[in-house]
């Protein structure tokens, strides 16, 4: 059994692979019915959104970020310990032996944001007209200027002077250099 703790902690939960939901929406159905909703706060199934080309169509999916894990927000004693252990589809704790071994502050805090949207992605110091020089590849030491940046993707477009006229190009941010 785990020793008591005093505050909440995030905990990675093991569970069947694809059963993810599942777990997650049996552990908050079963936390509501016996009471201990003040002691499991939040479970969360990290997923993150793709987008793939199919046959010349763009799908956009949701990912799992960990596939066959759950995060849970909990204050640990033996009743919620008990609660996650027993539900049908977890395997267990992350754990050190049979003590549960919290997440740190830090990679909680990184994958919260990260879902929500804030992921801490460089914003770009790259404006359309600036002038620039290709650092690798098969382009590398052109000059040319930036016609159009995608921060999203982390690309721009740039216009390079190839066999006497100016040709659209697109590179990734850490392809270029400024002139």
């Amino acid at each position: 059994m785990p020793p008591l703790t005093t505050g909440k902690a995030w905990y990675a939960v093991h569970t069947y692979s694809g059963h993810e939901n599942k777990v997650k929406m049996a552990i908050e159905k079963r936390a509501k019915s016996l009471g201990l909703s003040n002691q499991i706060s939040r479970v969360v199934v990290p997923v993150e959104e793709e987008t793939r080309t199919r046959s010349g169509k763009q799908t956009t999916y949701k990912r799992k970020v960990f596939p066959g894990y759950v995060l849970v927000e909990m204050i640990l004693d033996d009743n919620s310990w008990y609660l996650v252990k027993n539900t049908i589809g977890v395997t267990g704790f992350v754990s050190s032996g049979n003590k549960p071994v919290p997440l740190q502050e830090s990679e909680i805090r990184d994958i919260l944001d990260t879902l929500s949207g804030e992921s801490r992605r460089a914003k770009p110091t790259w404006e359309p007209g600036d002038n620039v020089r290709v650092t690798s590849g098969p382009l590398a030491e052109f000059t040319g200027l930036i016609e159009e940046v995608n921060a999203e993707k982390q690309k721009v477009r740039v216009l390079l002077s190839l066999f006497g006229r100016d040709t659209p190009v697109e590179l990734d941010f850490n392809q270029i250099d400024r002139v």
